[in-house]
């Protein structure tokens, strides 16, 4: 069974390793920044590096001053209907896929503003994107595979090779499914 996270779980992550490196949490770090008056977001960061706060602990505490972007705040299912909001024909498509990733094991949803991740509990290993009105690509990790037949070179990640464009469900078929599974098998 696939279970689907969105950005609560890089916001969390980043708290873990802000606390891991400084010692201290994210409300602890909120009013240092709001003693020190820093009014834009590059006094903040030139700042934040001078403290030792780098890398996403440094962004979660950007954001948490800035505020947050809309997609952050947005559930998965919310990040999914949005990409699939002026596209409705291709949703159909996006689900056959989500449905075939939830059969071949331990895999995660990870959704994203433009794109949805398939991940296996090591890495991620497809990606899939509505790129046009009219197609939905699904880019594989596959190491080594040299795009040929319906495995295209990838324009959707660099991790991610090659990839297969599909214009309508019933294009989610044998193969697809096998390349899927080889792609899960390889990076998991």
């Amino acid at each position: 069974m696939a279970k689907t996270r969105d950005w609560q779980g890089m916001k969390d992550m980043s708290a873990r390793l802000l606390k891991e490196r400084t010692g201290e949490g994210v409300e602890t770090w909120n009013r240092r920044i709001q003693r020190e008056r820093l009014d834009d977001e590059e006094s903040l960061r030139v700042w934040l590096t001078k403290q030792g706060v780098t890398g996403y602990a440094q962004s979660l505490l950007v954001m948490e001053r800035f505020g947050y972007p809309d997609f952050l705040l947005a559930t998965a299912d919310e990040l999914i209907d949005g990409q699939y909001a002026d596209r409705a024909q291709l949703r159909p498509i996006f689900d056959a896929l989500i449905d075939a990733a939830a059969g071949l094991g331990q895999v995660t949803i990870q959704a994203r503003k433009t794109y949805v991740s398939l991940v296996s509990p090591r890495r991620t290993f497809a990606r899939i994107q509505a790129t046009t009105k009219n197609r939905v690509d699904l880019g594989l990790r596959l190491e080594g595979r040299k795009p040929k037949g319906r495995l295209q070179p990838s324009k959707i990640q660099e991790t991610m090779q090659v990839q297969i464009g599909l214009t309508a469900p019933d294009e989610v078929d044998s193969e697809v499914l096998g390349w899927l599974q080889q792609a899960y098998d390889e990076n998991r």
